[in-house]
């Protein structure tokens, strides 16, 4: 961990060197996803409630899904750029050599200080869907909902480890991963209850967001389950983000004992 933190300062100490670009490029962040609010606010301005859900209670789900999907993306950088910087070049080579866990290398690799402007976002939106919801935290609902971000933050991390595995085969764009990250994020965004059944056992059990995201959320914001869950499914579901993660590490070492580097 000492060598992750020191990886992690390098990469900050590098993008600090040019402190405007980084300042622009965290408010580029922070004002892109804020757009994407404005939108979900005008659908809701436009038709009232979608199926009994007011805006407040779905700005809940944005925020957090959102503050999620920045901390991934933040520790997620290398896993992103496996084919390009690392394996097209033959320098993943250079992190074989080194004593220390791959997985470890790449997390450490880019840690970018832009994502701070989605994080930040995300954090204002869920302190409005408080105050627009009513929300009454408590010591457990708070512990709930950070333990449903890091489960969040680990299913998301998962999907770009398991976008790097298949770097190992392919180093082309892989346009599948950003369906499953950036798509994530838009279809995980609104309740899972007002989806069709095919695509919410899809965001269930695939690609478990509704564990992480949905049914957290419910029980913060006190709200029953419409499609029939109980309420402790949402005290148990966001491990299902870590076991995705551990998951995804399995396949990545199937993938880094198949590789057999540039040949150059």
């Amino acid at each position: 961990m000492a060598l992750f933190f020191q990886l992690v300062a390098a990469s900050v100490r590098g993008q600090a060197r040019y402190p405007v670009s980084a300042l622009m490029l965290t408010l580029s962040q922070f004002l892109v996803t804020g757009i994407e609010v404005i939108a979900v606010w005008a659908l809701f301005n436009r038709f009232g409630d979608v199926q009994g859900w007011r805006f407040g209670e779905v700005a809940l789900f944005y925020g957090l899904v959102n503050i999620m999907f920045a901390a991934a993306d933040a520790l997620g950088r290398g896993f992103d750029t496996l084919g390009t910087e690392f394996l097209r070049t033959g320098a993943f080579d250079r992190l074989l050599l080194r004593p220390r866990p791959l997985a470890l290398q790449l997390m450490g690799h880019d840690v970018r200080i832009s994502r701070l402007g989605r994080l930040l976002q995300g954090a204002l939106v869920v302190a409005f869907a408080t105050a627009e919801a009513g929300i009454a935290w408590t010591p457990a609902t708070a512990a709930l909902a950070l333990l449903a971000v890091a489960g969040g933050a680990a299913l998301f991390l998962g999907i770009l480890v398991l976008q790097g595995t298949l770097s190992f085969w392919t180093v082309e764009s892989l346009e599948i991963a950003n369906v499953l990250t950036y798509g994530g994020v838009e279809a995980g965004q609104y309740p899972l209850a007002i989806y069709e059944r095919w695509f919410r056992w899809v965001l269930t059990f695939a690609v478990p967001l509704a564990a992480v995201a949905y049914y957290p959320a419910l029980v913060v914001l006190g709200k029953a389950d419409p499609l029939g869950a109980p309420a402790w499914v949402g005290w148990w579901s966001p491990l299902a983000g870590f076991v995705f993660l551990g998951l995804s590490f399995a396949a990545w070492r199937i993938g880094v004992r198949h590789y057999t580097s540039t040949g150059s």
